[in-house]
């Protein structure tokens, strides 16, 4: 990671925050309503398009 700038850094740090599951709460607090993250992605088959000199 020392190699890669700093914009492109807090791109990959977003999206491996945004790469979890939903909290249990969530599907209590909405009657199971929802179950899944959407925006889930899958480490070798979803590439993130962030190009190098980002």
């Amino acid at each position: 990671m020392s190699r890669k700038g700093s914009k492109k850094k807090k791109r990959l740090a977003k999206a491996a925050k945004k790469n979890s599951r939903i909290p249990p709460f969530v599907m209590l607090k909405t009657n199971r309503k929802v179950t899944v993250n959407r925006y889930r992605r899958n480490w070798r088959t979803d590439k993130l398009r962030i190009k190098e000199d980002d």
